[in-house]
């Protein structure tokens, strides 16, 4: 009994997985060359994980990710070439109004939710269906391409959530309980979930997007905690590390082969 149950514990301390996936017009080549790329501020939210399964939202933590993040992004794409303008502020591109920003971010929010939950969760469009990606933030994101010069707009959404001291106790306990023959249920612990998405301005076309979903059965386990830079340059690697071209594009580089 006791072996069993301390493999059992053992299970339990490692469970967990990371997925990935992307999307993409069926016509997209990532940019390269003499383009101009707006890295709009990240939507960052860190929260506490509660003994009783809540999440509270941690604003000092929120930001702390916030800084990480854009440092992390302002490194990876220093290394891609183009003209990069990091927007850490609303009021930093000349004629866009603060207001302008806003409401492209908000919208940016709305369609990447719409994508995350059409294109990952299960529950797909039939009309979209064989088309890549097929979603716009339409002449809001055009407009903004005319009054800057850019080319691509740059969006990220991050969600993390870290395991509290009473989480992780209650978990402990649950596990301790295995080895007198009494296993607790499972409470689960860390969950991390984070899209990036590429807006091209000229047309305002989401052309390229990608998921990154981790999570935990276990409390105190960790996926790249974003509070840290280690964890926030993790984070922007899994979700911006290799920008993948679309099908068509794909497709014909094999035929050349």
């Amino acid at each position: 009994m006791r072996k069993t149950a301390a493999a059992l514990a053992l299970s339990v301390a490692v469970a967990g997985c990371v997925q990935t996936r992307q999307y993409a017009d069926v016509q997209f080549t990532p940019p390269q060359g003499d383009y101009k790329l707006l890295v709009m501020r990240p939507d960052v939210t860190v929260g506490s994980l509660t003994t009783g399964g809540m999440v509270e939202p941690r604003a000092d933590w929120t930001e702390q990710a916030r800084t990480n993040i854009m440092a992390a992004m302002r490194a990876q794409q220093a290394n891609r070439g183009g003209t990069i303008k990091i927007v850490e502020h609303r009021n930093e591109l000349p004629g866009v109004s603060e207001d302008t920003i806003a409401d492209l971010e908000r919208l940016h929010w709305a369609v990447g939710q719409s994508i995350a939950l059409h294109k990952y969760a299960g529950a797909y469009l039939p009309t979209k269906r064989n088309k890549g990606i097929d979603y716009t933030l339409g002449e809001q994101a055009v407009e903004l391409g005319r009054k800057t010069g850019f080319d691509y707009a740059l969006f990220m959404h991050a969600e993390d959530s870290v395991a509290s001291t009473g989480r992780v106790a209650l978990q402990v306990l649950g596990v301790a309980g295995c080895f007198v023959g009494f296993c607790a249920p499972n409470i689960g612990g860390q969950s991390q979930f984070a899209y990036a998405s590429l807006v091209d301005l000229r047309t305002g076309e989401v052309v390229w997007f990608n998921v990154v979903q981790a999570g935990s059965q276990v409390a105190g386990i960790k996926f790249g905690d974003m509070r840290t830079p280690q964890g926030a340059t993790q984070l922007v690697d899994r979700l911006l590390g290799r920008m993948k071209p679309g099908r068509d594009v794909r497709a014909a580089a094999v035929e050349k082969r």
